[in-house]
């Protein structure tokens, strides 16, 4: 078994918001990995004293540890667990009802001789390799299917000059606009882990038998611009680079690209550069598939609620 990890920030005057570990297995037991990629606070605050580091960190930490000791809980029901010991550190000191209370997106899989589990909350990705070579991509694809009016207003920012009086308006009026739609009721919206244990439920899960998967890939949406946001190739060879060169070498492919196109006037995106982290997991042969694997993405259905 080989594990390969990389975080970077995006800004290297500020910390890291990303988190990334795995755990390889013990006797008798499987392995596990966890990526989450800490939302950016806005300039007014987060009711927080802590910081989305501390956050991530923390979230990060007691997912990990559930999804290891207690095999018994699903993936669902380790998330909810740890939000909720999450939360118990700081509710008596912070206002975890702030609509920016620390939170972040969500990869994690554990995997034993038998299966393989994941589950994916948000815009992170986990890439699941089977053993003839092919890929299946497992995406949350809500943020990407936001009411028509979220596309007319990220269409406007684009038009407006850069650097403009307008284009700032418009930008700040898209970003209240997609923020009202962050983890609120009715379906409409996007999700990720903050303080309220119930939205694990709304996380995409599944498992696999684990002679169909030999290698996982997690990666925050820093690390997936190479695919998603530069078109620098697919998940297949996103994942051949991250095997042949190694994560350090994706993410340095990241920051080429948006050195490139500072201004993103070829390539849209919210920021020049974001904090990129990569968890690549060879699990080995194990048990071999008999015939090759090729699936579509796996994305989530449209939420009914918690």
């Amino acid at each position: 078994m080989r594990i390969d990890m990389t975080g970077e920030a995006g800004d290297p005057g500020r910390p890291n918001e990303d988190y990334a570990s795995a755990a390889l297995p013990s006797a008798g037991e499987g392995g596990a990995l966890v990526v989450l990629d800490g939302v950016t606070p806005p300039q007014d605050g987060t009711g927080c004293t802590h910081g989305v580091p501390w956050f991530t960190a923390r979230l990060g930490g007691a997912l990990l540890e559930l999804a290891t000791s207690r095999r018994e809980l699903t993936l669902r029901r380790c998330l909810s667990e740890a939000i909720s010991r999450t939360a118990a550190e700081h509710s008596s000191t912070c206002d975890l009802s702030h609509r920016r209370t620390p939170q972040a997106t969500v990869v994690t899989a554990r995997w034993d001789e038998r299966s393989v589990e994941y589950l994916v909350l948000s815009d992170s990705v986990l890439v699941m390799e089977h053993p003839h070579g092919s890929v299946t991509p497992v995406l949350d694809s809500r943020l990407h299917q936001l009411p028509p009016h979220i596309g007319s207003l990220r269409r406007r920012v684009r038009e407006l000059p850069e650097d403009s009086a307008e284009r700032g308006a418009a930008r700040a009026e898209y970003a209240n606009a997609v923020e009202a739609l962050r983890n609120a009721p009715g379906g409409e919206g996007f999700y990720t882990a903050a303080a309220d244990p119930a939205v694990a439920s709304l996380a995409v899960t599944g498992s696999a038998p684990r002679a169909e998967v030999r290698a996982l890939l997690a990666l925050t949406d820093g690390a997936a611009r190479w695919s998603e946001v530069f078109r620098l190739g697919d998940w297949t060879a996103l994942l051949g680079l991250v095997r042949e060169e190694g994560s350090e070498a994706l993410v340095a492919r990241v920051r080429e690209a948006e050195r490139a196109d500072p201004h993103g006037a070829a390539h849209p995106r919210g920021k020049t550069h974001d904090d990129a982290s990569v968890v690549f997991a060879e699990l080995g042969t194990g048990a071999q598939a008999t015939r090759p694997t090729t699936r579509r993405p796996v994305r989530s259905p449209r939420p009914t609620g918690s």
